[in-house]
């Protein structure tokens, strides 16, 4: 070997920079992909495997409303990813931040299972996602601004109210569709799951006229999604 060349040549090093819109750019990707049903469930849906759908027991009119309601409770998954990421953006906690992002991913199980079944019904997502998406970022943002035990208040009542919304689903739905109510059972399990964690970590209890804004919100949701 020529005693000129270096025995360990040395490699340019690339440099990743980080811009100030780097997190900005990621979250605008994450919501494109809520928005576009490019999430996919990791755990198995609840309801079975898609070879096993049989939904001949449904006729046009409960197949519609069993769709209605299973795009409501896309909606709601929909609302979550974006409440959850907007607390985690806006708090000055990485481990309340770590938290939030955790429950959002939990919850992208539902949002696959939703979206699958609106699929077997011959039915879309709601046209308004986007502005339901926005909307929520935003209230999930302002909920973490208020400190740690408020922001973990917001989520503790956000899912106490989910749950009741799944209780009326579960009997609103046809009692023919066995897929819809396995899916929608699990998701409830999930929600009271996220409710007691919330409340294990500090969450403050919010005011009555606070609760009272939120189902006001959630009705005006529910109501518009099931037809749009």
């Amino acid at each position: 070997m020529n005693r000129f060349t270096p025995a360990h040549p040395r490699q340019p090093r690339l440099v990743r920079r980080h811009g100030l819109l780097d997190p900005l750019i990621a979250e605008l990707d994450l919501a494109l992909q809520v928005l576009g049903g490019g999430v996919t469930a990791s755990r198995p849906n609840p309801a079975g495997p898609r070879a096993e759908i049989d939904d001949t027991a449904l006729d046009s009119a409960a197949k519609r409303h069993a769709a209605g309601l299973m795009r409501v409770n896309h909606v709601g998954e929909v609302c979550a990813q974006a409440l959850y990421r907007g607390q985690a953006a806006a708090t000055h906690s990485a481990e309340s931040a770590a938290f939030f992002l955790e429950a959002a991913a939990e919850e992208v199980d539902h949002l696959g299972w939703c979206a699958q079944r609106l699929r077997e019904l011959d039915s879309r997502p709601s046209l308004l996602n986007p502005f339901w998406y926005a909307g929520s970022f935003a209230m999930g943002a302002l909920a973490s601004r208020a400190g740690a035990a408020k922001s973990l208040g917001f989520m503790a009542e956000t899912e106490r109210q989910v749950e009741a919304h799944l209780e009326g689903h579960l009997t609103d739905l046809p009692a023919s569709d066995a897929r819809s109510r396995a899916i929608v059972a699990q998701m409830k399990a999930d929600e009271i799951s996220h409710r007691i964690s919330a409340e294990q970590r500090g969450a403050d209890a919010l005011s009555k006229s606070v609760r009272a804004a939120m189902r006001f919100m959630a009705k005006v949701m529910t109501r518009t999604a099931y037809k749009i």
